[in-house]
């Protein structure tokens, strides 16, 4: 198997997105990956609203978060997402959150996502042209 490329995608940090003293309140990084991990999907050539389309979905299996630095109101932050294969109805992708100016890595994100039909039935794994 070939290695899978990264993927990039930026955000800016805006007053919503943060808590009372101006950090990104930490559930909102889910937010923020969920959006990489879409934006990904549309970027590969079938976007998430095609695939429901063809009767499939795509629900979240399991999450790990490491919070390591804070990011903040104004902050240009930038979503690197690694997808890759697990088995054959499921796949994951390696995630980092990282200020968009120098690379400090702020979060990073280990998710696994299972396909499955429309009712919620576990289904193969398509072609999806990115693990």
């Amino acid at each position: 198997m070939s290695e899978a490329r990264e993927f990039r995608h930026n955000f800016r940090i805006y007053y919503e997105d943060t808590d009372c003293m101006g950090v990104v309140y930490h559930a909102n990084y889910l937010r923020f990956f969920e959006r990489a991990r879409t934006e990904l999907m549309r970027e590969s050539g079938a976007s998430v609203v095609d695939w429901q389309n063809r009767g499939l979905m795509f629900p979240i299996y399991s999450i790990n978060v490491v919070f390591k630095n804070p990011a903040r109101l104004g902050d240009e932050i930038r979503v690197i997402s690694k997808p890759k294969a697990l088995s054959a109805y499921r796949f994951g992708f390696d995630q980092r959150l990282e200020l968009a100016k120098d690379g400090k890595l702020l979060v990073t994100a280990a998710v696994e996502v299972v396909c499955t039909d429309l009712a919620g039935s576990l289904q193969t794994l398509p072609e999806l042209g990115f693990v």
